[in-house]
C-alpha cells in the first residue's frame, strides 16, 4: 500500500512538472476503427458507422486513466469519396480531465483502374477543453498558494491531418494530431496547471492475408511518437474465423528511431502485451474487448487494462461480410 502511494504520488507531481508534455490517451482497439488516430479513414466503411468505447487503464490504481468515447462516420455521395465524422472523447487521469469533439471530412481518390485502390486526405478541425480539479490535490504545506484548490479549464481550438491508402490486401496511413491546440496553449495559458497537449505522429500499416478457406490472417502495426516522449511501437496479429470473429493479441514496446537527449538512457522498452477480440453479434452488431497487461514495474500495482467497445453498422446487408473480409473493413 505505501509501495502504491508513492507511485501515486510521483504521477501526481509528473503531471503537474511535465504539463508541458501531456501524452493522447492510450487504447488498443484503434484497429476496429482507424477513424480515432487518422481523420482520413473518415467513411472508408461507407455507410454510417457508429462506435463507442470505454477504457480502464490499470484497474486497481486510484487516479488512473479512463477514456470514453464515441464516433460516427459515413459517405454523402453515391461512389463514397466523400466522408463526413465526428468524435467526442473524455478522458480522465487523476485530477487532469480533458474533453474534445471533432467534425471529420476525408476525400478519397481511385488510383489506377481498381475501384477498392483508393488514396484518402482527412482533416478534422474541433476543440479541447484541459483542466485539472485542485480538489483532487493533495499538498504538503495546507498553505501553499501554488496548489489550487478549485477546477482551472481551458478551451483551444485544435485540428488533426492524415491520408490514407489501402486496396483489398493491405493498408497504410499516416496522421498527426494536436496542431493548433498545442501552439495555441502555449501563447495564450500562463496557468501551471493547465496541460498544454504536445503534437503525436501516427503512422499505421497492415495487410490481409488469406490461409484457407474461413481463416484469413491479418498482421498490423502502429508507430506513435510525440516528439519529446518515447517512440511506441504496437505490433498486432489477427486472425478472422468465418467472417465472423476478429481474434489476436498484440505487443507494445518503445523503438529508438531517433535521439532524445531528455529522455533518461535506462527507460524500459518493454511496455504491455495483451489479446484482442471482436465478435459480429449480428449482422450489424459488432462487439469488442481488449485485455492488457503491464511488462514493466507497474504489473505489480495494478490489474491490468480493460477496453470495452459497441459498433453499429448501418451498411445494407449484402455489403456487411464483404467489408468484414476486406482489409480495411474493421
Amino acid at each position: 500500500m505505501m509501495k502504491r502511494t508513492v507511485i501515486l504520488i510521483l504521477a501526481s507531481i509528473g503531471i503537474v512538472c511535465n504539463s508541458n508534455a501531456q501524452q493522447d490517451s492510450q487504447f488498443t482497439q484503434y484497429i476496429f476503427n482507424t477513424i480515432h488516430i487518422n481523420p482520413a479513414y473518415t467513411g472508408y466503411k461507407k455507410d454510417i458507422y457508429i462506435q463507442a468505447f470505454y477504457r480502464a487503464q490499470w484497474a486497481g490504481v486510484k487516479g488512473a486513466p479512463t477514456t470514453m468515447s464515441i464516433a460516427v462516420d459515413g459517405t454523402i455521395d453515391h461512389d463514397g469519396d466523400v466522408g463526413l465524422g465526428f468524435i467526442a472523447s473524455n478522458d480522465k487521469t487523476g485530477a487532469q480531465k480533458q474533453l474534445s469533439a471533432y467534425a471529420n471530412y476525408a476525400y478519397k481518390v481511385q488510383l489506377g483502374y481498381d475501384e477498392n485502390a483508393k488514396l484518402s486526405f482527412g482533416l478534422a478541425v474541433g476543440a479541447m477543453q484541459l483542466g485539472l480539479d485542485g480538489n483532487q490535490l493533495n499538498s504538503i504545506d495546507p498553505d501553499d498558494e501554488i496548489i489550487s484548490t478549485d477546477m482551472r479549464n481551458k478551451i483551444f481550438p485544435d485540428a488533426r491531418v492524415g491520408i490514407f491508402y489501402a486496396n483489398e490486401k493491405y493498408f497504410v496511413g499516416l496522421s498527426a494530431s494536436n496542431l493548433i491546440a498545442s501552439w495555441t496553449a502555449k501563447k495564450n495559458s500562463n496557468n501551471l496547471f493547465v496541460p498544454v497537449p504536445q503534437p503525436h505522429l501516427f503512422l499505421t500499416a497492415g495487410a490481409l492475408v488469406p490461409i484457407t478457406y474461413g481463416l484469413a490472417l491479418k498482421p498490423i502495426i502502429l508507430l506513435k511518437d510525440d516528439i519529446k516522449g518515447p517512440t511506441s511501437l504496437d505490433v498486432n496479429t489477427f486472425f478472422l474465423l468465418k467472417e465472423r470473429v476478429w481474434i489476436g493479441g498484440f505487443y507494445r514496446t518503445t523503438v529508438p528511431i531517433y535521439s532524445k537527449k531528455h529522455l533518461e538512457n535506462n527507460l524500459t522498452k518493454k511496455n504491455a502485451l495483451g489479446m484482442m477480440v471482436e465478435l459480429f453479434a449480428t449482422d450489424n452488431l459488432r462487439v469488442g474487448y481488449s485485455y492488457d497487461y503491464s511488462l514493466n514495474k507497474l504489473q505489480y500495482y495494478n490489474y491490468g487494462s480493460h477496453e470495452f467497445s459497441v459498433g453499429i453498422n448501418f451498411a445494407p446487408r449484402d455489403m456487411r461480410k464483404l467489408r468484414a473480409r476486406s482489409c480495411y473493413g474493421f
